[in-house]
């Protein structure tokens, strides 16, 4: 009996007008649209870098570019290319993963879409960080040696974020469990009382650093340089490693606590590895751009939308999606009015509070359904 008579006798033996399943690849779709995805983004990602080194007051073309990587372009070029806007671009690069990648982190733990690094307060503790060395520690900071003072602002900043993530993740710890309603509410309230520490101390400032804060405070990149490009750089790379590695403990926690738990979760280790994580990427940036809001909660909604929800695909799209927004805003600002240069803060501002009220939206819809 040939293939195909046996074929047809299977086929008959089952019931009527029966056809055999089409055989597909086991997991094809799964692989293949994250792995489509995170091209797409990476693509957006390097168009927006590609953007923000040729644009701005001075046109660059790309040749000129690629002159200046190869040493062959003119002073003038390679001035405004590798000490103005290739610093610049590689800040908006550690600024965009680092606050997307804390979003992320910090939407999974929380098991809420519309939590990001400012929810819990670790954004505003990095600015009592920062701020408080910017009004009192000058002083302090001129006392240190020249390598040592270089890193006063960002460690404060890494400092004001720690100590409130560590109170806001302490005050909601009941026998041995963290509530994440409490979690929240905690972070409200700490996120108000840092404001207000932030508020005292800008009060407090003379005619310089209050110029300073006002920028600062509504976030930039203009304090690109080699230290700050290095320090973030680096705090981001180091966390975003860390969060990486979180992205199955991150899946199980949306299953519940306790199912994360029963499936062998540590679930308190996850969460606290988490916010740390966090804080040193919020920490880090913030202390050289300034609070830059919604990239935490705009990028990773997008990751989601591309990739699907788990977290190992979600983290990677996440941080992609947040440079690419954080580059598109700052080239945005940079030559919306020039030659001035407003604060990124009100492009992202501008961008992420629609964002955020669409979220709204959607789960009030969801929830009347």
């Amino acid at each position: 009996m040939s293939l195909a008579g046996a074929e047809g006798e299977v086929r008959a033996a089952g019931a009527p007008g029966a056809r055999e399943p089409r055989t597909r690849r086991p997991g094809l779709r799964v692989v293949t649209r994250p792995a489509l995805a995170l091209a797409a983004l990476a693509l957006a990602a390097l168009c927006a870098l590609l953007a923000e080194l040729v644009y701005g007051p001075v046109h660059i073309p790309l040749a000129d570019i690629l002159a200046a990587l190869r040493g062959e372009a003119d002073r003038a070029t390679e001035a405004i290319l590798l000490q103005i806007r290739a610093p610049r671009a590689a800040l908006g690069v550690a600024v965009g993963a680092g606050l997307a990648l804390a979003g992320t982190a910090l939407q999974g733990v929380l098991r809420n879409p519309l939590a990001d690094p400012q929810l819990i307060g670790v954004s505003a503790g990095a600015s009592v960080g920062a701020v408080a060395v910017i009004v009192f520690g000058g002083g302090l900071v001129a006392a240190l040696p020249a390598g040592l003072g270089l890193w006063a602002l960002p460690a404060a900043a890494f400092l004001g974020a720690a100590a409130v993530t560590a109170f806001v993740f302490g005050f909601s710890r009941r026998a041995g469990e963290t509530s994440v309603a409490t979690l929240i509410l905690a972070g409200v309230a700490a996120n108000a009382i840092a404001m207000a520490g932030v508020g005292a101390m800008v009060f407090s400032a003379d005619d310089q650093q209050l110029r300073e804060l006002t920028f600062w405070t509504m976030g930039g990149l203009g304090a690109a340089g080699p230290v700050p490009v290095a320090v973030a750089g680096g705090a981001a790379l180091i966390a975003g490693a860390g969060l990486m590695r979180m992205g199955r403990a991150l899946d199980l926690l949306q299953l519940g606590e306790r199912a994360a738990f029963h499936a062998g979760l540590d679930v308190e280790r996850a969460k606290f590895a988490a916010a740390g994580w966090s804080a040193l990427a919020v920490g880090a940036v913030t202390a050289f751009a300034g609070p830059i809001g919604f990239i935490g909660l705009c990028a990773p909604h997008l990751a989601r939308l591309m990739v699907g929800p788990g977290h190992r695909a979600v983290l990677p799209a996440a941080a992609l999606a947040g440079v690419a927004l954080t580059l598109a805003a700052d080239l945005v600002v940079r030559t919306a009015v020039p030659p001035a240069e407003p604060p990124i803060g009100i492009a992202t501002s501008l961008i992420g509070g629609p964002f955020f009220l669409w979220l709204l939206m959607s789960r009030l819809r969801r929830s009347h359904a």
